[in-house]
């Protein structure tokens, strides 16, 4: 199908995503498959849809950001964060609060649970979470807090009766856990990163993006850092060179900012 790249700078002009920070045929059979299912043959007729159709154009949004979450996913690794890295970013909890950043945030999940995480050593009035997400509509499912059985099956029994209330066959989340998190609308690949940060966690995100975007990325998170300060990555996105980022290996998928 012909046109993507022109498609790709009606976007960028439309709604500043860049595409071609995407890895190009994962991107394009997503966006191809996206037209055929609105009977439409070419890119052109596609984009004229999205500027006609409101529900269509947040769909597309919606379809290109990938929103597929879970509390406590990997749950080894939640168990490193409580049994290993706030105890090494509280220095063993001289420190009684910490700066959080949930980067590529989707549908609340993960701040949530860095939230469940964190209880177990702060009063809930001390804890903030800045979390952004390009997705605003991800963003607004976030802050009202609806998931599924399938989405807090990892989430611990205690967390579960305390802070999940059932309402037919969903569960939603406590206002008390929800006052912990800011929600922000960000582009990861565009806006400028905010700075100080104990903690960026940033999971199952990069895997999309090029090589020359991942790059970048990790530059800026190294920067948003404070020293010392620990970037959490998925389960699929070990930093082969941590150093060329001025990262090192703490435990794998935890990188530690050099001094």
């Amino acid at each position: 199908m012909e046109g993507y790249e022109k498609f790709k700078s009606q976007i960028l002009k439309k709604t500043g995503l860049d595409l071609s920070s995407y890895k190009e045929r994962q991107m394009k059979r997503r966006i191809e498959s996206l037209i055929r299912r609105h009977g439409e043959s070419t890119y052109d007729d596609y984009f004229a849809l999205l500027n006609k159709d409101k529900d269509i154009f947040n769909e597309f949004i919606n379809y290109l950001t990938i929103n597929v979450s879970e509390f406590y996913r990997n749950p080894g690794q939640w168990d490193v964060m409580k049994k290993e890295l706030v105890p090494y970013l509280t220095d063993n909890g001289k420190k009684k609060n910490l700066k959080i950043w949930s980067a590529a945030c989707s549908t609340g999940e993960e701040p949530y649970t860095l939230v469940m995480v964190l209880s177990n050593f702060f009063p809930l009035k001390d804890i903030k979470i800045l979390a952004v997400d390009i997705d605003k509509e991800a963003i607004n499912k976030a802050k009202i807090g609806l998931y599924t059985e399938k989405s807090i099956a990892n989430v611990p029994d205690e967390f579960k009766k305390k802070y999940f209330e059932q309402v037919g066959n969903a569960y939603k989340i406590s206002e008390d856990i929800k006052k912990c998190v800011e929600f922000k609308q960000m582009n990861l690949l565009k806006d400028s990163y905010p700075s100080g940060y104990d903690l960026i966690v940033c999971r199952n995100v990069m895997i999309y993006f090029t090589e020359e975007a991942k790059d970048k990325m990790y530059h800026k998170f190294n920067q948003a850092l404070r020293n010392e300060g620990v970037l959490f990555v998925g389960s699929t996105e070990q930093i082969i060179l941590p150093q060329k980022y001025n990262f090192e290996a703490m435990r794998t998928f935890f990188y530690k900012k050099n001094v």
